[in-house]
């Protein structure tokens, strides 16, 4: 029995390590960041100096970094695949909008270091909302993670089954969410 990928895990495993270092440890990185600051924060409510510093600047770059991800992959994975028809299963859905939805409280943290929102609040109030956003990252992000990893095929996905092995190969190309570029090294 072979094993098929959700669009989640053929996207980062796509255009190695490019794909992996874009859409998964860049991301990744910076929300780690902020949730490891985050607990020294919230449990030593010191709100000013350097760690709350690289919690606020990790927190905007992780905003930005995502909003750009979002808007890059809606356009040039999402809506071609729906239109396309090419889900592989429910899981695909939910791995896919799981890893964009994830990124949404990571947008809203960036509003809130920047004072876009939330800005009468006071700093401890921020500080719960802070905390909720990151908690809304790592349930969506490992959502995602869980349903990406997970074989479309235990829910009857064999659509690549039925194809021959050298035309597997380009129709995964076709339907690749690897920027346009990084098709061109192959």
């Amino acid at each position: 029995m072979s094993m098929h990928m959700t669009h989640y895990m053929a996207l980062l495993a796509e255009n190695q390590p490019w794909n992996l270092l874009i859409f998964m440890a860049g991301p990744v990185v910076l929300a780690e960041t902020v949730a490891i600051t985050e607990l020294y924060l919230l449990y030593t409510r010191r709100l000013s100096g350097k760690v709350r510093q690289i919690n606020r600047i990790a927190g905007i770059a992780a905003g930005v970094y995502f909003a750009g991800v979002i808007f890059w992959l809606v356009p040039n994975a999402v809506l071609p695949i729906t239109y396309g028809g090419e889900w592989r299963t429910w899981l695909d859905v939910v791995a896919v909008i799981g890893y964009l939805v994830s990124g949404l409280p990571l947008i809203l943290l960036a509003l809130l270091e920047t004072n876009l929102l939330h800005r009468r609040l006071p700093e401890e109030k921020k500080l719960g909302w802070h905390a909720a956003y990151v908690a809304a990252f790592l349930v969506f992000g490992h959502l995602a993670m869980i349903a990406g990893m997970t074989d479309p095929g235990v829910l009857g996905y064999s659509d690549a089954a039925s194809v021959p092995e050298e035309m597997s190969t380009s129709v995964q190309d076709a339907h690749s969410m690897t920027p346009p570029a990084a098709h061109a090294e192959h």
